[in-house]
């Protein structure tokens, strides 16, 4: 084993979130690690775009988790790597408490996570990334978007 056994990979469907996974495939492999996709659905409604919303006749939660499935099944796909674990957790606190908690009850040794390339600490990293970095149990990679 390497020095990392446990990568964990925080997404979000974006394309940074994309970069990232990469980005954890490509360690996975070398450490010959295990590697979790990630995806935190946060109950703020008034943050929800109407793609997201379920149809009248299906169950809110249950359509928020197919579609993360799906989406954390056809990216593994993507990337080629289909072994990876993948997780949805629901809840009503920030992305970050959620990623953090779950680093530390699956003794995560890497964080990997996409982050934004603008100016300033919270800009730099995002919400979700900065809370990650400065709250993490283990090493943390916020990758940057490409230039």
């Amino acid at each position: 084993m390497g020095i990392y056994e446990r990568i964990l990979c925080a997404v979000d469907f974006s394309g940074l979130s994309e970069a990232a996974c990469a980005r954890a495939i490509a360690l996975t492999r070398h450490f010959k690690a295990q590697l979790t996709l990630l995806h935190v659905v946060e109950y703020f409604p008034e943050d929800r775009s109407n793609e997201i919303i379920a149809p009248e006749i299906e169950d809110p939660s249950g359509y928020q988790e197919t579609r993360a499935r799906q989406g954390l099944h056809e990216l593994a796909g993507r990337l080629g790597y289909r072994e990876a674990k993948q997780e949805v957790l629901f809840s009503p606190h920030s992305a970050w408490h959620e990623i953090l908690r779950f680093a530390g009850t699956h003794e995560t040794d890497l964080i990997v996570l996409g982050c934004h390339g603008h100016h300033g600490m919270a800009t730099l990293l995002g919400s979700t990334a900065n809370g990650v970095v400065n709250r993490a149990p283990c090493d943390v990679l916020a990758v940057r978007p490409e230039s």
